[in-house]
């Protein structure tokens, strides 16, 4: 019988396709311990491990997220919004132009108030909606822990492509800033 045990990088990348981080190395013990699994010798199941304490993965659980839409076709909409559920009438009514411009319909995306989610990480919004695309109406990329884009550009981010705009509102009195996002929404050919 073949051994389905394997120690071929390109083989092992099939199967493990998450980024894996280190996150704590007392001694040199645990990059002792990786070596060996890497060269293909597994320590002993009885055998003590060199790591002195267990390594505990910085993961925060996800929030329960009350959101808008089926998500189907993996696009999250946020808006950033204290006073309303999504936005005041001006700004509600320009989300509508957008989203019909690009024919989406409700069940396509999910709208999702990040004003009510303050310091949700871009990394637990991935995680939960699976997104391909999102838009950013009034939360910057910093608020989300990631590097500054600049607005109504198309930047990608992990294999997502991201929208980081103003607030409906104030997207609404700009001109300029709306074209510029129109010329971007086409460009993602929706």
């Amino acid at each position: 019988m073949v051994s389905q045990l394997t120690t071929n990088g390109e083989g092992l990348r099939l199967f493990f396709t998450d980024d894996i981080y280190l996150v704590n190395e007392p001694d040199g013990a645990l990059q002792e311990e990786v070596q060996t699994y890497l060269k293909g010798e597994v320590p002993s199941l009885t055998q003590p491990s060199a790591v002195s304490e267990p390594v505990i993965p910085l993961i925060k659980e996800l929030p329960e997220f009350k959101f808008l839409g089926n998500n189907n076709r993996n696009i999250l909409i946020l808006v950033n919004d204290e006073q309303n559920d999504v936005s005041d009438e001006k700004g509600r009514e320009l989300l509508r132009k957008i989203v019909k411009s690009i024919n989406l319909s409700a069940s396509d995306f999910a709208l999702l108030n990040y004003a009510k989610y303050k310091g949700t990480s871009y990394e637990q919004l991935k995680a939960r909606f699976s997104s391909v695309i999102v838009f950013a109406f009034g939360v910057s990329a910093e608020q989300l822990g990631l590097t500054k884009y600049p607005e109504n550009m198309v930047v990608t981010e992990g294999g997502v492509k991201l929208i980081f705009s103003s607030a409906l509102q104030k997207l609404d009195e700009d001109t300029n800033g709306k074209k510029v996002l129109w010329g971007s929404l086409k460009q993602l050919g929706l």
